[in-house]
């Protein structure tokens, strides 16, 4: 077969040969004892990317998002999130299931964003009946959004509100760095305000493992135990944390793995049978089949002709571009799908 077209999500990609000799090369240590070398220069390097006090290395994004809101919300209490969060949708119920901790889902707005009127009302009074409201949590790039992006101004206005009352403000920023690509500006604007940020070395940046997560020292205390609590306490470390810093002094790339979703979202929306989201900030490209069409053939048909695409449900499909997709290859999938829907087509 012809090369395969892996369009399922970044985190296939696997590390580049810079990476891998410096995982090779790594000075280690024990991280649970804080003497891993290259795993606290990787998490100086983020807080200072983020504008933040202090951060801690993780095994993933969502382990970042967990023992955050572990170290901001008690039992009992609620937080706020999107309707599409990716905390809502795919993290096993996490926060609930070991925190205890309440998930008051307020709508998205097409953009990724919350509605400030619409976040406001949801935050609770004081009343005896009602969970505290303690942290609500905002989402950049937007994944179930198609990678919208939140700007600066809008972030800070959510930060002002949610000081204002008295909760925190956690951002999941696995693709933070996409964001900061598509607006032209340093990752630490967009997080200014927030409490917390967490961010993923193993999706566009092509680490093969981590997250980072930040924020002030005394959070990142409490956030390194319950990293020990869910059995983050990854020792010798450096080896995961060597590519995790190579990652992070190349992420002007993303500009191209953007380049190449609009070029995506433009072929598609020639082959027939495909209606394609009208925007494609960063490097997502969602679709919806025609009604005519039956998902399950498509995805058996494209990952046949060596294309792997993502469903998410009905006839709904995500795609998205990285650093193992060039342009030609966008070119080939766009003729393999093509050549797929007229089959389909044909025998529907």
């Amino acid at each position: 077969m012809d090369k395969v077209i892996d369009l399922r999500s970044d985190t296939v990609t696997h590390p580049n040969d810079e990476m891998r000799q410096a995982m090779f090369t790594a000075p280690l240590g024990d991280d649970v004892y804080g003497e891993d070398p290259t795993v606290n220069a990787l998490e100086q390097l983020g807080a200072e990317l983020m504008g933040k006090e202090a951060a801690v290395f993780t095994a993933s994004g969502t382990m970042s998002n967990l023992i955050s809101v572990l170290a901001q919300a008690r039992r009992g209490d609620e937080i706020i999130v999107g309707s599409q969060a990716h905390i809502f949708w795919y993290e096993v119920g996490g926060v609930s299931a070991l925190g205890g901790v309440v998930l008051h889902t307020v709508p998205n707005t097409p953009d990724g964003k919350i509605d400030l009127d619409v976040f406001e009302s949801a935050v609770r009074g004081q009343n005896i009946h009602y969970p505290p409201s303690t942290l609500v949590c905002l989402e950049n790039t937007h994944n179930r959004c198609g990678g919208a992006v939140l700007d600066v101004a809008y972030t800070s206005a959510v930060a002002g509100l949610a000081h204002r009352h008295g909760l925190r403000l956690h951002i999941d920023g696995a693709r933070i760095f996409n964001a900061a690509a598509a607006l032209g500006v340093p990752a630490r604007d967009l997080v200014n305000d927030a409490d917390s940020v967490g961010f993923c070395l193993s999706k566009g940046l092509s680490a093969p493992v981590g997250s980072v997560l930040c924020g002030d020292r005394e959070f990142i205390e409490r956030a390194r135990k319950y990293r020990k609590m869910v059995g983050g306490g990854m020792r010798q470390a450096g080896v995961l944390a060597a590519a995790g810093m190579i990652a992070l002094h190349d992420t002007g790339r993303l500009a191209e793995d953007h380049a190449n979703a609009r070029r995506l979202a433009d072929g598609l929306r020639q082959v027939p049978g495909l209606m394609v989201a009208a925007s494609v900030p960063t490097n997502i490209v969602l679709f919806e089949l025609a009604s005519n069409i039956d998902s399950e053939a498509f995805i058996r048909d494209t990952s046949q002709r060596g294309v792997k695409v993502s469903p998410r449900g009905g006839r709904q499909f995500r795609l998205v571009t990285h650093r193992m997709i060039s342009a030609s290859d966008i070119d080939e999938a766009l003729e393999r799908i093509a050549v797929c829907l007229r089959h389909l087509l044909k025998a529907g």
